[in-house]
C-alpha cells in the first residue's frame, strides 16, 4: 500500500471521530460607541464552519492569569478539523483567532469560546490541528 492510500484512510478515520461542530473566526477590535457610552464588539469574519474534534490536552495543568479584576484559569484544548479544510485566500491560522463550539455530544460544550494559540501544518497529518485555550 502506498503512502497516499494510507493517509487517505487515516484522514477518513480522523473525520469519523469529528463529532463536534465549530466556527473558526477572527474578531475585529471592539469599537466605543460615544453616543451610547458603550463598547460594541467588532464584526466577526468566519473562516471555517463545520465538523471538528475537541479534546483537552491531558498534560496541560492550566495556568492562572489575571483578566481585568478577576483571575481565570487557562485550559488548553486541541481542535482537529478535516485535513483538507480550506482557509480564505492568503490567510493562515494565527494566534488570536477564535473558535466557537456550535454543537457537541457533550451538552456543556456549545457556546464555549476557545482562543487559537497555534496551528500545526504537515502533508502527512490525518487532520489539521489547532492548539487553543479556554480563557473563561
Amino acid at each position: 500500500m502506498n503512502i497516499d492510500a494510507v493517509l487517505a484512510a487515516g484522514r477518513r478515520a480522523a473525520e469519523q471521530r469529528m463529532r463536534d461542530r465549530i466556527r473558526l473566526y477572527e474578531q475585529a477590535p471592539d469599537v466605543f460607541d460615544r453616543e451610547h457610552g458603550t463598547t460594541v464588539p467588532g464584526p466577526q469574519n468566519t473562516w471555517y464552519e463545520g465538523k471538528a474534534r475537541i479534546e483537552p490536552i491531558a498534560q496541560a495543568s492550566g495556568e492562572d492569569a489575571q483578566a481585568g479584576d478577576r483571575e481565570v484559569r487557562l485550559l488548553e484544548y486541541r481542535v482537529s478539523v478535516p485535513w483538507a479544510t480550506v482557509l480564505p485566500p492568503g490567510k493562515r491560522a494565527v494566534p488570536g483567532l477564535r473558535i466557537e463550539v456550535l454543537d457537541s455530544p457533550d451538552p456543556r460544550m456549545p457556546g464555549l469560546i476557545l482562543w487559537v494559540t497555534g496551528a500545526n501544518y504537515g502533508d502527512q497529518a490525518t487532520a489539521w490541528r489547532l492548539t487553543t485555550e479556554d480563557r473563561s
